[in-house]
């Protein structure tokens, strides 16, 4: 066997299938590998993309909750000022109720003390009456007894 024909023939086969593989075989697996880094390079992309949604969904939601707690005290504030205007208002209402009963309490007693200086100046007359019809033990006919009357009902005013 003779070492530089073997040698040849080796290295032609070599070539043939560097030739092979360089025409056939290596152009899929360049695609394979070029889609394999366009995928892991949008992968990597998107991952950068989440992280700034993620902050930017953070912000927002801080600035959402910063937004309803001050939402939440400004409705804390009106519910007070509506709570104070309410009791403001009732104590009005219940001052003028108030001023109505005692006005209605003071017509009533001046109805109630007239009817009883009425009822006292009757009673008196009835009483003087009786005490001049047993002075003078005699008998005082109706017109005189009410004319009397009339006239005591008259100064006692």
């Amino acid at each position: 066997m003779n070492i530089n024909f073997t040698l040849v023939s080796q290295a032609i086969a070599f070539s043939l299938f560097i030739w092979f593989t360089a025409r056939f075989v290596w152009p899929y697996l360049l695609r394979a590998i070029e889609e394999r880094q366009q995928k892991i390079a949008d992968g990597l992309a998107a991952g950068e993309r989440g992280k700034k949604e993620l902050e930017l969904a953070s912000q927002r939601s801080s600035e959402v909750l910063k937004e309803a707690k001050q939402r939440a005290s400004e409705i804390i504030i009106q519910a007070e000022k509506r709570a104070s205007d309410i009791i403001e208002e009732a104590k009005q209402n219940a001052r003028i109720e108030g001023e109505k009963i005692i006005a209605g309490a003071k017509a009533e007693i001046q109805h109630e003390t007239f009817s009883a200086r009425e009822s006292l100046r009757q009673q008196v007359a009835g009483l003087a009456v009786q005490g001049a019809s047993k002075i003078l033990r005699r008998e005082v006919n109706a017109k005189v007894h009410a004319d009397l009357l009339a006239s005591i009902e008259a100064e006692l005013k």
